[in-house]
Formats: structure tokens, C-alpha cells, sequence
């Protein structure tokens, strides 16, 4: 299995490692599919917004509901969230990927839902996939992987060398 995760304890961090790592897959001719996450921060506000990239050029798409300045809950759009996974999904089926690059595998993932299914397919194409993973949700990932996921540095540089090496190796 062409599996593989980042995860990183800094908020913030593990996004912009695969924003970068993207971006750098993309300079040498590759072509990512997926989304990468950009929050927002609003003034005023408990929690920030999240926006997903989808990759390779967007759209950019919100998946955060509005509850309030006040709110503490769970504030994901999961109607936004499944137009962006339909959309890396089409993306995949079109044949536009050599990899595909997820944020997060979070608690719809873990619940059998969300990019759970463009994974699977990805996986199944022979592309390698790179996640990114929160503590929170690990131990499900873990489960969902059977164990064969490899654990990257949480490095731009790191991604990309894997994703190089697999693509060489099934050359």
C-alpha cells in the first residue's frame, strides 16, 4: 500500500507542510489531487474558518458553518465538505492525479465517511497518498490503514521524497 501520514502536535502545521509540499510536487511537473487547508481567523471569534484548496489550481471551497461568535461546537459545513470530496473524486476517476493529497483524515473518515472512498480509490489506482492525521483521530486511521501506512517527517522535503520514490519505484 502506497500509504502514507504527517502529523504534527503545532495547530497549523501540518497544513502548511502540504500546502508546500503541493506546491513543490507541482514545480517539478507532478500533479496532486486533493485539498490542503487554510484557516482563517476571524476577529471577534472562538474558532477560525476553514477553507479547502483543492488541488491542483481550486476552487476554494468553506466548509465552516456559522454558529455564532460565541460557538464552541463542531462547526463543519458537511454539505461543503462532500462537494469537495465529489469534486477530488471526479478528479481521480478523470485521471488528472499521480498523487493525492489530503488534509486531514478526521472524524467523518473515521466514521466512514468523507474522503474515506477517494482514498480507497486512490489507493486502489496505485497512487500514493499522503494525509495528514490528528492525534485525535489516529488510532482510527491506524485501523483504516491495517497498519501499512508509513509515518513521514512533517517536512515539505520529506513528502516529496516519498512521493518521488513511490512514483520511481512503480516506473
Amino acid at each position: 500500500m502506497r500509504l502514507a501520514y504527517v502529523t504534527s502536535l503545532e495547530r497549523g502545521v501540518t497544513d502548511r507542510v502540504l500546502a508546500e509540499a503541493a506546491n513543490e510536487l507541482m514545480k517539478r511537473g507532478l500533479r496532486p489531487a486533493g485539498v490542503v487547508q487554510t484557516n482563517i481567523l476571524r476577529p471577534q471569534r472562538f474558532h477560525c474558518d476553514m477553507d479547502l484548496v483543492l488541488l491542483p489550481d481550486g476552487p476554494t471551497i468553506n466548509i465552516t458553518q456559522d454558529l455564532g461568535a460565541n460557538a464552541r461546537g463542531c462547526r463543519l459545513d458537511p454539505g461543503a465538505l462532500e462537494q469537495a470530496v465529489a469534486q477530488v473524486s471526479a478528479r481521480l476517476q478523470g485521471g488528472e492525479a499521480d498523487v493525492l493529497i489530503l488534509n486531514k483524515f478526521g472524524k467523518h473518515e473515521a466514521e466512514g465517511r468523507g474522503f474515506r472512498e477517494p482514498i480507497a480509490n486512490a489507493l486502489e489506482a496505485g497512487l500514493p497518498v499522503i494525509l495528514g492525521v490528528n492525534g485525535l483521530n489516529l488510532d482510527a486511521f491506524l485501523e483504516f490503514s491495517a497498519g501499512c501506512a508509513e509515518r513521514l517527517d512533517c517536512t515539505a522535503s520529506a513528502l516529496v521524497g516519498w512521493v518521488e520514490n513511490e512514483l520511481a519505484l512503480a516506473a
